[in-house]
C-alpha cells in the first residue's frame, strides 16, 4: 500500500529523528527502535542547546515545560516544544520543534514530528505523527487490540500483517483528526486527510481525504 510508504506520508527533514527510519519502507517498523534510537542521539547532541535533565532525558534549553509535567526517559524535546500543565510522558518519546503536548495529555513510545499539536487530553501511544498534524481535544490513539492478537494494516483488500501487539497510529503531515476520535489499532492516516469529530477509525485512509465514516471517505476538492 503506497499510502503507508514513509516516504508518501513523511517530510524526514522535519524530524530530529530522521535516522530512525532509515532502510524501512513502513513506518511502524520503527516503533521498536525508539528507545535505543533516542538514547544514541542524545549523547550526540549540543550542550549549548540542549541540557541533560536525567537518565536518557534531554531538553531542549529554549523549550517551555510547565513544572507539572512528569518526564520519564528516554525522551528527546527538540527546540522551541510546549509541554502543559499536567503532561505525562512516560517515556520512549521524541517530541519534535514547536510542537505542544498539552494538558494531561499522555505520551508512550512516540515520535512527533515538528510543530506537531495534542494539547488537550490525548493519548498517544506506539505511534508516529507527522509534521503539522493534529489532534483535537479528547482524541485519542487505541493501541492494543481487545483481543490482544498482533496488529494488521487493512486498506480495502489490501492487508499487511505487523508482527506488532502494540500499534496506535501513523499520521501523515498536516493530518487534523477531529474532537473526541479514535484512532484504532493500527490506523494510517494519509497526508493533508481530516477526520470528522467523533470518528472510530479503523484502517488506512488515503492522502487528501475527508473521513465522515467508514463508508464515507471522500477526496478533498481543490
Amino acid at each position: 500500500m503506497k499510502t503507508c510508504e514513509i516516504l508518501n506520508l513523511y517530510n524526514l527533514s522535519e524530524t530530529i529523528a530522521a535516522d530512525l527510519f532509515h532502510g524501512l519502507a513502513y513506518p511502524w517498523e520503527a516503533l521498536p527502535k525508539i528507545s535505543g534510537f533516542i538514547c544514541e542521539l542524545g549523547k550526540t547532541l549540543d550542550p549549548e542547546k540542549y541540557e541533560q535533565l536525567g537518565e536518557h532525558i534531554w531538553v531542549a534549553k529554549n523549550a517551555k515545560v510547565a513544572p507539572t509535567a512528569f518526564l520519564n526517559g528516554p525522551l528527546i524535546i527538540d527546540e522551541e516544544a510546549e509541554i502543559r500543565h499536567c503532561a505525562f510522558i512516560r517515556g520512549n518519546a521524541i517530541v519534535g520543534k514547536g510542537a505542544v503536548v498539552g494538558n494531561s495529555t499522555e505520551l508512550k513510545n512516540v515520535v512527533l514530528f515538528n510543530k506537531v499539536q495534542v494539547p488537550h487530553y490525548n493519548y498517544v501511544g506506539d505511534s508516529i505523527l507527522g509534521y503539522k498534524s493534529h489532534m483535537g481535544a479528547g482524541s485519542i490513539t487505541s493501541n492494543v487490540k481487545s483481543d490482544k492478537t498482533l496488529v494488521v494494516v487493512k486498506g480495502g483488500s489490501e492487508e499487511i500483517a505487523t508482527g506488532l501487539k502494540k500499534f496506535g497510529a501513523m499520521l501523515g503531515d498536516e493530518v487534523e483528526v477531529g474532537c473526541n476520535s479514535v484512532l484504532n489499532p493500527g490506523t494510517v492516516v494519509g497526508r493533508n486527510s481530516n477526520i470528522y469529530p467523533l470518528s472510530m477509525v479503523r484502517g488506512v485512509v488515503p492522502a487528501k481525504s475527508i473521513y465522515k465514516n467508514k463508508n464515507e471517505i471522500v477526496e478533498k476538492s481543490n
